[in-house]
């Protein structure tokens, strides 16, 4: 128990739950609390019934046993009737929660985050990557979870978010930090001998693997104070990927069909439905996108032949090229809508064709500037 209340005493909060942090904290403890009220009360009511039932029809000499009652309509009806109310009451609360927790704002400001034994490691989208998660109070953000080995599950306990980061694919989930502060963040799912170590630590005093709410301007100050080295960011090295890996062979950027029509054309492709030959259908997000470029002929999109070769080992994972190439994709969609916390929402075309975002030059692709940017939109 000592243990307990000190793991608990470190996360910052009670013996039951650490502080509400989040947007939707309160939603995910109201459940809670109702569930644990639920539960008391049915326990200590069995428990009462059972005790009283025992010391009543205990067995007495001289008293004549008689014949247990076979049928009581109205107990019957009450105790089908009231735990179906509160089984609707909890999965219609609990549905509801889900949904605000999956289904992020259109406009979240979108931060990558890579699990990898035994460290996290988080990106911003103007390409900078620190071990420290940094947030703006007050914006949504959306997380884009993936691992470069294992199973890994990103959890941050005030938020009341947690979810698994898997290698080959992405999860997503998203929290608005509503408090301003230091908060921890685990791992909660093994993944090693060092599994304990991959969680908010405190080293020479210094503290390294939180999270850390600012306001939106210290959010900014400390981005552009981080953001030193010139890199392109994301989307910009996957559309230089996208020129030497040799996509633009096949797969449009300007609203306009290829020539030949080999392949199909990449401008509002992120966030659209895609047709394939067998009938099916499916929304193209991250999990779909990588699932072409590495599995390219899994899935044949409906009106075009399955020639496209698989890139998987061409593609870097420690350099996150695939990831890259996504981010240059999405941009070229109007269904992406990220904005920073400090800039103007990005304006998705209304009409006419996408066209893919101009590369800034060489001498320009640092993006350390005041306001956290925003990847830009075709059009």
């Amino acid at each position: 128990m000592h243990v307990a209340l000190n793991i608990l005493a470190d996360v910052g909060g009670s013996f039951w739950l650490p502080p509400r942090s989040s947007s939707y904290a309160e939603d995910n403890d109201w459940l809670f609390w109702f569930i644990m009220a639920v539960s008391i009360i049915f326990f200590l009511l069995i428990l009462v019934l059972v005790v009283v039932f025992v010391w009543k029809y205990r067995y007495r000499p001289g008293v004549p046993m008689q014949d247990a009652p076979k049928h009581n309509t109205a107990l019957e009806l009450t105790w089908t009737f009231v735990p179906t109310v509160l089984v609707i009451i909890i999965f219609v609360y609990g549905f509801k929660g889900y949904l605000r927790m999956t289904v992020a704002p259109p406009n979240a400001y979108e931060i990558i985050v890579y699990g990898k034994m035994w460290k996290w490691t988080f990106q911003y989208p103007n390409g900078h990557q620190d071990d420290e998660l940094h947030l703006p109070k007050g914006v949504p953000v959306s997380f884009i979870l993936s691992s470069d080995d294992v199973i890994h599950s990103f959890a941050i306990p005030a938020f009341r978010m947690k979810k698994d980061v898997v290698p080959g694919r992405y999860n997503r989930m998203w929290a608005q930090a509503d408090e301003t502060g230091e908060f921890d963040i685990f791992c909660d799912q093994y993944c090693g001998d060092q599994h304990s170590e991959m969680r908010t630590q405190v080293v020479d005093g210094k503290r390294i693997g939180g999270v850390t709410v600012q306001s939106k301007a210290e959010f900014d100050e400390w981005l552009k104070r981080v953001s030193t080295e010139v890199w392109p960011t994301p989307w910009q090295h996957g559309k230089s990927l996208y020129a030497k890996k040799g996509c633009n062979a096949c797969h449009a950027i300007d609203g306009s069909p290829t020539a030949p029509k080999t392949g199909p054309p990449w401008v509002n492709l992120f966030g659209y439905p895609v047709n394939f030959n067998d009938g099916s259908s499916v929304i193209a997000d991250e999990d779909y996108i990588r699932s072409m470029i590495v599995n390219p002929n899994n899935r044949i999109v409906a009106g075009y032949a399955p020639i496209m070769p698989s890139f998987q080992g061409q593609l870097q994972d420690k350099t996150h090229d695939v990831d890259d190439l996504i981010a240059f994709i999405k941009t070229l969609s109007d269904k992406y809508h990220p904005t920073g916390p400090t800039s103007a929402p990005t304006t998705a075309p209304t009409s006419g064709p996408a066209t893919a975002p101009a590369a800034p030059p060489p001498t320009a692709r640092a993006v350390p500037g005041n306001a956290v940017p925003a990847a830009p939109h075709a059009g």
